[in-house]
């Protein structure tokens, strides 16, 4: 596999580098949820115009990651799907959809992969968990009232990729979650929790519950059914990130 990018998401999948070949992961994307600006969208677009170019003049698979988060799923009709329409709830979420529209007409072989909330060690700083970590420490934390978060080992996420890649999947979008979603407050009071810290919670009232379907995950991969994904693996998910976090 060769990977595109040197953020998060492409140091975790060096791993795989030795495998999967004729296929090229691009993981240089915008991964803002916001603060990204028109340009940021268009740079994205941009490079992901010209590798898609480069896949399908070489006869690769490109494999091109989208969310599975809020910005896409947040004003579903019950889990959110790949195969049923959406509405995306942010600009985030209307990019990153459009992006897979391109990436459809472009007539590359591709496979779309829309991913949760990813937490590991040395997560950006605009990520949610690191995010909520710094509010934590920091003694005030601003919490939308109702808000869920599906959160996701990226090791997981890693071994998933490795599995799913091996099942040959063509054209096809898969959401890459845990399945269960956790309330906001109940992360936090976690990761409170785990220092013996007693935070301020400032509530804003626009929090969106969301459950991500992962029938189609399972499907291909049945191994996630060992996996340990259930109401409880948050706060497995916490735990290694805060294991990192002070090692």
């Amino acid at each position: 596999m060769e990977i595109v990018g040197t953020g998060f998401l492409a140091r975790c999948l060096r791993p795989l580098a030795g495998r999967h070949p004729g296929t090229v992961a691009l993981a240089a994307g915008e991964s803002r949820t916001s603060g990204a600006s028109d340009a940021d969208f268009a740079r994205e677009a941009a490079l992901l115009r010209d590798v898609a170019k480069r896949c399908a003049a070489d006869g690769q698979r490109l494999l091109f990651f989208s969310t599975a988060a809020i910005g896409m799923y947040g004003f579903a009709d019950g889990p959110g799907s790949e195969d049923t329409p959406v509405a995306p709830y942010t600009p985030y979420g209307a990019h990153k959809l459009a992006l897979e529209e391109q990436l459809r007409d472009s007539g590359v072989d591709h496979v779309i992969l829309r991913l949760a909330h990813l937490v590991g060690p040395h997560g950006r700083h605009h990520q949610l968990i690191p995010t909520l970590v710094r509010q934590v420490r920091e003694g005030v934390v601003t919490i939308h009232r109702g808000a869920t978060r599906d959160l996701i080992r990226v090791s997981d996420v890693i071994t998933i990729i490795d599995r799913l890649l091996a099942a040959n999947p063509r054209a096809d979008t898969v959401n890459v979650a845990s399945g269960f979603a956790a309330p906001v407050e109940d992360i936090v009071d976690h990761l409170a929790g785990a220092w013996g810290l007693e935070p301020r919670k400032q509530y804003v009232d626009t929090g969106v519950p969301y459950t991500i379907s992962t029938e189609k995950l399972r499907a291909l991969v049945p191994q996630v059914a060992d996996m340990g994904f259930g109401p409880e693996y948050y706060r497995l998910v916490l735990n290694d990130f805060l294991a990192a976090e002070d090692a």
